[in-house]
């Protein structure tokens, strides 16, 4: 578990994670990040450039980007950059998609292989344009990583497909060792915050992938600092474990930009503990929180107990 009751102390010369807004909240301590890059940081970055591949890292402005790439992990965003949706809390670009790259999963393969990952984690953009959603470019992607090494663990962070029950079964019989849909926050809140989103038909998608066989681990993510209280957060792990859920993150909400909305709350990373002891209660096997928790953050290192624990 990431949290910590004594969140580390940052020299003056660290930054804080952006929010290019005309009026900027202050951050607290907490949620500084040293600018340092690592070799391997600037690595990664040209490999990706070189083969024409996009992160979720970079699309998405994660603060976690210096840590991971300079580990030599990346989460891939297949489908190009640009979402048919525009959330509210999203900085990954809204616009009209271009048409499907399908040399794009072979290239992944093949820097996967270069990257010599133990844990591959894979997103896209949400595809409403694609009759389905893009679920071909995901199982096809699988399929040519295990050709390439079968003993890679495969992670899918998957977008809701409208809710259509094929696509889903399509990506699960593609054999993803952990599959990942993230509810994102609360139900009162999805008007504000996604939009063009449903909680029951991201409830759903959990629940397809913890009925089928063979089961992968199930996962979901959501964020605070969006305005819900500890009572919301409460019936939102409820909801999500009787769905299935074998691992949660929960990771503090931060404005990209004077566009997005704004942040209501900073959870002290205390907070954070208390809602892992929360969620653990209720039964989770694995729950991750903490200022910085993203959804594909230490991936390897939530799902090891649950496939076995191989290193």
């Amino acid at each position: 578990m990431s949290t910590k009751s004594n969140p580390p102390e940052f020299s003056a010369d660290e930054t804080a994670f952006p929010d290019r807004s005309n009026n900027p909240q202050r951050l607290p301590s907490w949620l500084k990040v040293s600018a340092r890059f690592s070799p391997n940081y600037h690595r990664i970055k040209e490999i990706l450039a070189e083969n024409k591949l996009h992160s979720v890292c970079q699309e998405a402005s994660c603060p976690n980007i210096r840590e991971c790439f300079g580990e030599g992990t990346a989460t891939f965003l297949l489908m190009g950059p640009h979402c048919t949706r525009g959330c509210g809390f999203c900085n990954v670009a809204t616009g009209r998609p271009s048409g499907l790259d399908y040399e794009e999963p072979a290239r992944l393969a093949s820097v996967v292989s270069e990257l010599k990952l133990k844990q591959v984690v894979i997103t896209s953009v949400t595809r409403d344009d694609l009759p389905d959603g893009g679920a071909f470019i995901f199982a096809n992607t699988i399929e040519l990583l295990r050709k390439q090494d079968n003993k890679v663990r495969i992670e899918i962070l998957v977008p809701d497909m409208r809710g259509e029950v094929e696509p889903i079964q399509t990506m699960l019989a593609s054999g993803p060792d952990v599959f990942a849909h993230n509810v994102e926050t609360i139900r009162r809140l999805y008007p504000r915050v996604r939009p063009g989103a449903d909680l029951n038909r991201s409830l759903k998608v959990l629940r397809i992938a913890d009925r089928y066989a063979p089961r992968p681990v199930v996962k979901t993510g959501f964020m605070v600092g969006l305005g819900e209280n500890f009572d919301e957060i409460r019936e939102l792990f409820g909801q999500i474990y009787d769905c299935g859920t074998q691992i949660v993150t929960v990771g503090q909400y931060l404005r990209p930009s004077r566009n997005h909305l704004p942040v209501e709350k900073f959870y002290h990373p205390d907070e954070f503990l208390e809602i892992a002891v929360m969620g653990k209660n209720i039964g989770f096997q694995h729950v991750e929180t903490g200022p910085m928790v993203r959804s594909s953050y230490r991936a390897f290192h939530q799902s090891k107990d649950i496939l076995g624990g191989q290193e």
